[in-house]
């Protein structure tokens, strides 16, 4: 358990604690920013690598009783969570590296950003949040809080950086958009347009949430369905 705890620690401070801070324009300056891109992403790779393998030799507890109700909570959010994956993927986005050109167009706001301008890590947070429900154990809790707490705490932090570093321009699409999902719309700053998101992208949603239930039991050893 304690590989564990260290490696979500390790996860969690060398994502917050460089790009979100002086120190991402520290190493960018020194090494340029195509290779400390490279450099990021080897050492978010190891990252994940670890806590990967620390969490399959984890010893664990049991946190609270689990029940087979438990097990519709991620077989009802991880659609949802796809959809918005797919989406974010497939949508030019702004607050996206090398994309934040994109923030002068008129059209900078459409599809999936107009229900959350960070659906990728919301996609993620709701997988991860949705998975601790059935999973009641110490090390279950570890894993999916610490990948829930690097993606939504990360969407709030990326809107920081870009209003911090673009300043006009970044307020002016913030303004029509939400970090959480769906604020805009109901606040009356933003509309939803289906056909902007379109069923081809429902459809490959779906395709990859029938994978993954398919190949579920396999890859981990455990049924998503309900007992």
């Amino acid at each position: 358990m304690g590989s564990l705890i260290a490696a979500a620690v390790f996860l969690l401070v060398t994502h917050f604690g460089i790009s979100s801070t002086p120190l991402r324009a520290v190493l960018v300056g020194r090494i340029g920013e195509r290779p400390y891109l490279g450099l990021y992403s080897l050492v978010s790779a190891a990252a994940f690598w670890w806590l990967g393998s620390a969490y399959a030799g984890a010893s664990t507890a049991p946190l609270w009783p689990t029940s087979s109700w438990q097990a519709w909570v991620p077989l009802l959010v991880v659609p949802v969570s796809l959809l918005l994956l797919v989406a974010g993927f497939s949508t030019p986005n702004p607050t996206a590296v090398g994309q934040t050109a994109g923030l002068e167009r008129p059209d900078a706001v459409r599809g999936i950003l107009r229900v959350t301008r960070n659906p990728f890590l919301w996609g993620v947070g709701l997988w991860a949040l949705a998975h601790m429900v059935p999973n009641g154990d110490s090390a279950a809790l570890v894993l999916f809080g610490t990948l829930a707490a690097l993606a939504l705490a990360g969407s709030v932090l990326i809107d920081v950086k870009l209003a911090r570093r673009l300043g006009p321009a970044w307020d002016r699409y913030a303004a029509g958009t939400s970090n959480v999902p769906f604020a805009a719309i109901l606040a009356g700053r933003q509309r939803f347009v289906w056909s902007e998101i379109g069923w081809v992208r429902l459809a490959a949603a779906l395709v990859l949430y029938a994978a993954f239930l398919h190949a579920h039991k396999w890859v981990f050893g455990v049924s998503p369905l309900p007992a």
